[in-house]
């Protein structure tokens, strides 16, 4: 079977010949700040690119004095704050490496990534100094590890978030860095298939794996992302998604910088403080997780009127349901486009088309995940490896400028992933006749039941459909006669109380037997991962600790 890429048809001369404009993030960079305009927006504070240009340069001088030299990993354990951007670009003008991680892990779980990527410089915020240092320790590399915590730019810190003890204090903080010596780092430049970051994603193990991204992917899904979405330097782009996660670094770092357009953060998402920092900034265009928007539109305090100022907004991370697209369109005016990508190719290879609704596949009910975008190719295949017809379900696979070049020091997991020069994504997914790609679920989320496969996101879609249901996971549990039987783990909206029968019989209504949940349990919260995917994962450990207990 040959080759097809049927998605082509809604491409014009200009689309088929796209190409990146920068070959990496730091000659991105120094556009920016010569062509003036753009830069970052924090709690009533403005930095443009030539403040964070000189404030990188100190940083990058510093760090260069303390023996971080081109190639070695610099730590950024920071949330969403202009001194993560200042590091990133601190790191690549002495071609080192940024290596992003979240501030909410205990030192067990820095332990593990500190010790596979060694880094010679940790940046954390203040109060978490003390669970680095023993991270530090913990992987083997405290003597010649320096860490160093950031200065609060907030302008009106808001006490909701940022308590007293996080502005920077600390003998070891960037704030006398920032402010103070005029030398520059010696000029370096860097190709475009020099390393530009390493970010670790947990795997199916558990146990982290760092995808290593080249500087032409984050240079070029920064302006594909901003090209495809409309993104100009009149934007502002609102950071929804953490800046540790892929999303946050080439959706909103590399985007603001390539497109040079401001960039509004606000420390970290919690939905009463993010709809504040809407009203004030009046973002016109942003990127995050489902869960994020779901919760914004379920804020008591959220008007329709609130999201007045976006021109588009997109989604990533998690497929979404078509009953919630609409619910969330009802609420706030805004329809919600989707995308897919993941860590290991630098966020988006699929879009939404601009200004154009997505298709429901008839036979499925899924919402489509988009195209593939500029210079992106994709494919679905069966087990063997081979590519199958349009409308049969199998493994997606992409290539493209953006894919990683592996994962840090793994070279059998990367041969793995990479087979082929394809980007296996281990997503069972459908492409329709037109070239619309349908994310069916993850290979490794399948229930088997009694024979029988059975997709979770499909029973979830209809119980998205329940009036009374906010968030829905569905999972398989061990049965002794089925082999593995559907059990929902849904909550519910506010003020809204349902029974579990009902959402079963919710679910029969719609879908044959075998599929329907046999349990449906509520809880306040469903299990999320930092980036706002609901975690099945942690569900099943969930239900295996309480059928041990």
């Amino acid at each position: 079977m040959m080759h097809s890429r049927p998605w082509l048809q809604y491409y014009s001369d200009a689309d088929k010949a796209w190409q990146p404009r920068y070959s990496d993030m730091l000659r991105a960079f120094r556009a920016a700040v010569k062509q003036g305009g753009g830069g970052v927006r924090y709690f009533g504070a403005r930095l443009s690119w030539d403040d964070i240009d000189v404030a990188s340069d100190r940083l990058a001088v510093w760090a260069a004095g303390q023996g971080v030299a081109r190639g070695d990993r610099v730590s950024i354990v920071l949330q969403n704050v202009p001194s993560f951007v200042i590091a990133m670009i601190a790191a690549w003008k002495l071609g080192a490496i940024p290596v992003p991680s979240n501030p909410m892990y205990r030192a067990p779980e820095l332990a593990k990534i500190f010790a596979d990527c060694a880094p010679s410089l940790v940046i954390c915020h203040e109060h978490e100094v003390a669970q680095t240092d023993e991270a530090l320790v913990l992987a083997g590399l405290s003597p010649p590890v320096r860490t160093i915590t950031p200065a609060d730019h907030a302008a009106r810190p808001d006490p909701r978030l940022i308590t007293a003890t996080e502005t920077g204090s600390s003998g070891r903080s960037l704030m006398s860095i920032f402010a103070t010596g005029n030398e520059k780092p010696p000029a370096i430049d860097v190709d475009a298939s020099d390393l530009g970051l390493v970010l670790y994603t947990s795997g199916t193990t558990g146990q982290p794996k760092g995808a290593v991204l080249r500087h032409e992917s984050l240079a070029n899904n920064g302006q594909h992302t901003g090209d495809w979405c409309g993104v100009s330097g009149k934007s502002r782009v609102l950071a929804i998604a953490p800046l540790f996660h892929i999303s946050g670094v080439v959706c909103h770092i590399c985007l603001a910088i390539v497109q040079n357009c401001e960039l509004i953060l606000s420390y970290r998402f919690e939905a009463s403080v993010m709809l504040d920092t809407v009203r004030r900034e009046r973002p016109t265009w942003s990127i995050g997780a489902i869960t994020a928007f779901n919760a914004l539109a379920s804020h008591p305090d959220t008007r329709r009127e609130d999201f007045a100022s976006f021109e588009q907004i997109y989604t990533g991370g998690a497929p979404v349901p078509p009953a919630l697209q609409m619910a969330l369109r009802e609420k706030t005016g805004v329809t919600l486009r989707n995308s897919y990508g993941m860590t290991e190719t630098a966020a988006p290879t699929h879009f939404t088309l601009r200004g154009r609704d997505a298709p429901v596949d008839p036979e499925s009910g899924l919402l489509s995940i988009g195209i593939p975008g500029y210079a992106t190719d994709a494919k679905v295949v069966d087990e063997r490896g081979v590519e199958v017809p349009p409308g049969t379900a199998g493994e997606l696979l992409m290539k493209g400028r953006q894919v990683m070049a592996g994962y840090w020091r793994k070279p059998e997991e990367t041969a793995e992933a990479l087979a082929g020069g394809w980007m296996h994504s281990g997503d069972i997914a459908i492409m329709d006749q037109n070239g619309w790609f349908y994310l069916v679920d993850r290979k490794k989320d399948m229930i088997n039941a009694s024979g029988f496969k059975v997709w979770p996101r499909e029973v979830e879609d209809v119980l998205y459909q329940h009036a009374a249901v906010r968030e829905a996971a569905v999972i398989g549990e061990p049965d002794d006669y089925r082999g593995e039987t559907v059990v929902a783990y849904v909550s519910l909206r506010p003020g809204v109380a349902v029974e579990s029968a009902a959402l079963i019989a919710h679910c029969r209504d719609q879908l044959a037997a075998y599929k329907c949940p046999r349990d449906v349990r509520v809880l306040d919260e469903l299990p999320k991962t930092v980036s706002g995917k609901i975690q099945r994962k942690s569900l099943r450990d969930f239900a295996r600790a309480k059928a041990t207990a």
